[in-house]
């Protein structure tokens, strides 16, 4: 990637509050495919119930004025303003307002009252990075506007995030994990570090956080991407630490088996469910959808229509390594189901904040003379493209 988008994404800034958000690094390669499922036994059971030819991966965007959005930016309380695109000034509101439509069945419409009623005396903890803080901020926006206003809570202690439904005795919470295994970027506050260094082994620290949930959702994929990571053996200020340049994507496939024997060891396979989001893309390059060279997802309001569209950066070998690490994981009776919303959100180069949120630190003088050179393409407004992850993931857990 060259030196003009790396300073776009670098200027997805790391914000402290409700949302915490990340610095992009930089990342190479080109690929592209039209599609990838990968077929697990959810998948199986979700088809024989909606029908046997339905993939809720695979599809269109449809433009309904009707019955979407599925609620108002303006009236969830828990809104981030770093999602919030229609509170800092974006004006076509479109974006609202695309559903997503399987090939051969209906994605069913999303039942609040329903989630919180499966919820009831549950823990449903997001974890990973900001593009899970989408999701879950799009999970609250969901399922809040049901609860009555005394018989809600939201508490923030640090990286952990809770959102209580008191009436249900359920939580829907977010912990800050952006690369899953500890790392020197884990303050939520203050997650850019000069220099990224990670614990490759080493995830107590954060799995202590989500033991004895009953549903988990992760999601690691946009801090791992470069050429190479630093690696640390030891301690963060061990005296007897080493540290390397590890080429990637190894780093990512060490952490990922990190993660995978904690869950082996530590999730009770009677109670908890599991599920991996697959890789979130980004819209930094218009020509590589037949727009202008030098663009980006500025000013777009349309989703892409090409159906086999693939962005350069999702990068398939990556997303195999999850593949390979939760088919393990299924061989060892480990239940986890993977949530393929990556072809569907490649569609969506209208659907990210680009200039329209809040900025932290503020922009200069010069990023707002050049509004391109610092559009955000990387996380998605609300409401918007996470309710869509989420209409899928709310399937999933209604009915099983």
């Amino acid at each position: 990637m060259g030196k003009y988008h790396q300073q776009q994404l670098s200027r997805v800034a790391s914000i402290p509050g409700v949302v915490h958000y990340l610095v992009i690094c930089i990342f190479v390669f080109t690929v592209i495919i039209s599609t990838i499922h990968w077929p697990r036994d959810d998948d199986k059971k979700l088809a024989a119930a909606l029908g046997e030819e339905c993939n809720l991966f695979e599809g269109k965007w449809i433009f309904d004025n009707d019955s979407l959005p599925l609620y108002q930016e303006k009236g969830c309380p828990y809104m981030s303003d770093q999602l919030a695109c229609e509170k800092y000034g974006r004006t076509d509101l479109s974006y609202q307002k695309w559903r997503w439509q399987p090939r051969h069945c209906d994605l069913p419409r999303f039942n609040a009252m329903g989630v919180l009623e499966k919820l009831r005396n549950k823990r449903l903890v997001y974890v990973g990075d900001s593009l899970n803080i989408g999701m879950w901020v799009s999970m609250v926006c969901l399922v809040e506007q049901v609860i009555r206003p005394h018989l809600k809570t939201m508490t923030i202690n640090g990286s952990l995030s809770s959102f209580k439904a008191i009436e249900y005795n359920a939580s829907i919470e977010f912990y800050w994990a952006p690369m899953l295994v500890e790392t020197n970027a884990d303050d939520p506050a203050n997650p850019s570090a000069p220099e990224r260094t990670a614990r490759v082994q080493a995830i107590e620290k954060h799995a202590k956080h989500w033991t004895n949930s009953d549903v988990l959702v992760f999601d690691s994929y946009l801090w791992w991407l470069g050429d190479k990571m630093k690696v640390l053996w030891g301690s963060f200020g061990s005296p007897d630490a080493i540290v390397k340049d590890v080429n990637m994507p190894l780093p990512y496939e060490m952490a990922l088996r990190t993660w995978a024997e904690w869950m082996e060891v530590h999730i009770d396979r009677a109670k908890t469910q599991t599920y991996f989001v697959s890789l979130s893309p980004t819209h930094y390059r218009a020509q590589d959808w037949g727009g202008t060279e030098g663009q980006n997802c500025y000013n777009e309001i349309e989703p892409i229509r090409n159906v086999s569209y693939w962005g350069r950066y999702s990068l398939v070998s990556m997303m195999r390594i999850v593949e390979r690490v939760i088919s393990d994981l299924q061989a060892r009776d480990l239940k986890i189901t993977l949530l393929n919303i990556t072809q569907l959100s490649e569609y969506r180069k209208d659907g990210h904040p680009s200039i329209q949120r809040q900025w932290e630190p503020p922009l200069t003088k010069e990023q707002l003379d050049n509004p391109i050179s610092y559009a955000d393409c990387a996380h998605w407004c609300l409401p918007g493209v996470p309710d869509t992850w989420n209409q899928i993931f709310h399937t999933y857990i209604t009915r099983f």
